[in-house]
């Protein structure tokens, strides 16, 4: 019985060490970068001015936009 209960805490705690593991991760991924429209042209971007409840935003040659800050 005394193995079974180790056994149990045992894996318990690598759970929980698996999922903030895994929170960690996918909180860092979430993370926008940050990118001025001096960076965006020499980048070859260009900048698109947005609108009124969109701020500016930055198209890069392959297809993808950041926002800029």
């Amino acid at each position: 019985m005394r193995i079974r209960r180790l056994l149990g805490l045992a894996l318990a705690a690598a759970t929980l060490l698996g999922v903030s593991a895994v929170g960690a991760a996918t909180a860092q991924a979430a993370t926008y970068p940050v990118i001025s429209s001096d960076q965006c042209t020499a980048q070859g971007g260009t900048v698109n001015p947005g609108g009124p409840y969109r701020g500016p935003t930055c198209v890069f040659p392959d297809g993808h936009s950041e926002s800029i800050t």
